[in-house]
């Protein structure tokens, strides 16, 4: 009834999930500095605490999947993901209604484990991967969410739609530095997927760092420009005029001389449409 991506790409971890279940997040995932569990099918609960601990260890994903899938007496109705700093699993029981079935895949720092029951055909978890391998260059939580908005396009749950969310955890990210780089549900709505994205950028919007834009030219420098001279801050270098308004309207956006982000053309619009933006 469910399709999830559990990722590691150097130290982040994280899990997106989907489902044709009231609130999908409060059961599937778990994050920690050692891991990323998805628990669903018959989910049992108590493997997040479990797999999280041997993680913690230093159990490979391999091993610690096998330890907790073989205690369980009840393992045949289960479907687990796991991915630690030794790899990634991804375990089907035999009893799991179909279709059902997983990947998952190991190179360099990055690991991934892919997952599905009751699920239109084979093909959602195949365009996930895809997805995944192909995101390579995104922002880790942002490739989470487009390799569930690939399962999702593929047929997703064949029940429908209901429920998604991403839980993801890298150091020194997130609201005051605390590590949580994505911590996003949407409980009960007619296209979830879609629905967690755009929440997901709102989070990028909102509590995202700037990352640069090299060259800055085009359409951008045009209309950062004319919003720059709107706002009184016109000099013949663009990044000296960016620099002095940020400073002006007391901004904390850390502009500096190598690029800019495109959350300061947000801003810009905002701040000479309505009067100053302060951060």
């Amino acid at each position: 009834m469910t399709f999830s991506i559990v990722a590691r790409s150097g130290q982040s971890y994280g899990v997106a999930v989907a489902s044709k279940f009231l609130a999908v997040g409060s059961v599937v995932p778990s994050v920690s500095p050692y891991g990323a569990v998805a628990t669903q099918a018959w989910a049992r609960t108590a493997y997040k605490e479990e797999l999280q601990e041997l993680l913690a260890a230093g159990v490979d994903a391999q091993d610690a999947l096998r330890r907790a899938t073989e205690a369980d007496e009840r393992s045949a109705v289960r479907q687990v993901g796991v991915v630690g700093s030794g790899g990634a699993a991804t375990f089907t029981g035999s009893e799991a209604m179909v279709w059902c079935g997983g990947r998952h895949g190991q190179q360099g720092d990055e690991a991934y484990a892919i997952q599905g029951n009751i699920l239109v055909g084979e093909q959602v978890v195949a365009e996930m991967e895809r997805a995944w391998l192909e995101g390579s260059g995104a922002p880790f939580e942002q490739r989470l969410v487009r390799a569930l908005v690939a399962g999702d396009r593929a047929g997703g749950d064949r029940r429908g739609r209901q429920s998604a969310a991403i839980l993801a955890h890298s150091p020194g990210t997130g609201y005051d530095d605390s590590g949580v780089l994505a911590d996003l549900r949407v409980d009960d709505h007619a296209d979830p997927v879609t629905e967690l994205a755009r929440l997901l950028d709102l989070q990028d919007l909102y509590l995202g760092r700037p990352g640069p834009i090299l060259p800055l030219e085009g359409e951008l420098a045009t209309e950062v420009r004319e919003r720059l001279t709107t706002a009184g801050h016109a000099t013949p270098d663009l990044h000296e005029a960016l620099a002095d308004w940020a400073g002006a309207e007391n901004l904390e956006m850390r502009l500096t001389s190598e690029g800019i982000d495109t959350r300061v053309l947000e801003v810009l619009r905002d701040s000479t449409a309505g009067g100053a933006v302060t951060g």
